[in-house]
């Protein structure tokens, strides 16, 4: 899961990336081009099975952070922040939501609503170019010669342009697996899932107004909406113990950090889950996509465990902390065998069983 950071000026989206990652930026050093960065998924169910487990290695599933230059008219015009948009799966807007006449807004004003429609304009801009550009080259190649699937894709290519005209992103519209393979390669950034990230300040914590200001477009595009307050967790970040990061957020009122929130809404928005592989030698966490089969969730973790699938062993999460070990789940009747069409669920332990 590749996940891309874009903002706008001043917007937080830097410091956001920094604690996320924790890896801080070189001071002086602009961002002129995309910064690569990773991070550990946070999950408090990988959390408890490490404890039950105490295994010899741990693993979490881990998120690749993309954080792009500034969505400034000078990137825009190049459109270097678009090509770096186009190689991710989804997308973080950090938007600005905190007041501080120190640090300056580019349009003179704070105003989330007004930068994310600002934002999300611009990014339908850039599809639509596109469209009316393939439109054009499939008209002159068509009046050449006839064919069919360029035929289909310039019909196609004339509902996407209809659409995005109605000011809407192209993940609302619907695309079966024909028009998918015809559109397969194309750099579109509003089929990307979208995340919201309110940079807010300090006195907020804990308030929805600013989230609540945001939900009717957030309902309207699909588009999933976090409040952080990025100055406050690098503040956080800097402590040195775990028990003072968390004195520290119960105090503020923070039930759960950035990156927690950040990845179980990319999860949702991308339509994955989390399995787990368990035992004294290794805790690991995967994903796979929602509604997957067991062989192709026995694929994730090797090809041959889903080449050689013969079932999949598998507890429930939830069952596993009630009961407290694998023995008394065998004991109450809860270890299941299942074949190749179980459908893997988010939380499952899996042990698969195979031969090559």
């Amino acid at each position: 899961m590749k996940v891309g950071i874009i903002g706008l000026p001043q917007s937080g989206k830097m410091t956001l990336f920094e604690i996320l990652t924790g890896n801080p930026r070189k001071e002086g050093h602009p961002i002129t081009k995309a910064t690569p960065g990773s991070a550990d998924i946070l999950d408090t169910r990988f959390d408890a099975l490490v404890s039950m487990y105490g295994p010899e290695k741990e693993a979490r599933a881990r998120v690749d952070l993309m954080l792009l230059p500034k969505m400034e008219q000078e990137n825009i015009a190049k459109g270097d922040v678009f090509r770096d948009i186009a190689d991710v799966d989804a997308i973080c807007h950090v938007v600005r939501a905190f007041e501080d006449e120190s640090v300056y807004h580019v349009d003179g004003s704070v105003d989330a609503l007004r930068d994310i429609d600002m934002v999300n304009a611009e990014l339908l801009i850039h599809d639509q170019i596109f469209v009316e550009k393939r439109i054009e080259r499939l008209e002159k190649a068509l009046k050449k010669i006839k064919d069919e699937t360029q035929q289909k894709e310039l019909e196609f290519m004339r509902r996407m342009l209809a659409h995005l005209e109605t000011e809407s992103p192209l993940r609302l519209m619907t695309i079966d697996a024909d028009e998918e393979s015809l559109i397969r390669s194309y750099p579109f950034i509003t089929r990307k899932e979208m995340v919201l990230a309110l940079n807010i300040g300090e006195d907020d914590i804990g308030e929805n107004h600013i989230t609540d200001a945001v939900t009717e477009r957030c309902e309207n595009q699909r588009m999933k909406a976090m409040q952080v307050s990025a100055k406050v967790e690098s503040e956080i970040s800097m402590l040195d113990t775990d028990e003072e990061k968390s004195e520290f957020m119960e105090d503020l009122g923070i039930t759960e950090m950035a990156l927690e929130i950040l990845t179980r809404l990319c999860l949702e928005a991308l339509g994955l889950v989390s399995f787990f592989t368990v035992g004294t030698d290794e805790v690991r966490q995967w994903l796979v996509r929602q509604n997957s089969p067991a062989p192709v969730a026995a694929g994730v973790i090797h090809s041959d465990l889903q080449r050689g699938f013969i079932r999949a062993e598998v507890m429930k999460y939830e069952d596993l902390m009630e009961h407290g070990s694998e023995a008394a789940l065998k004991k109450v009747g809860k270890m299941y065998l299942n074949g190749k069409d179980y459908i893997v669920e988010d939380g499952d332990l899996l042990n698969i069983r195979f031969k090559v």
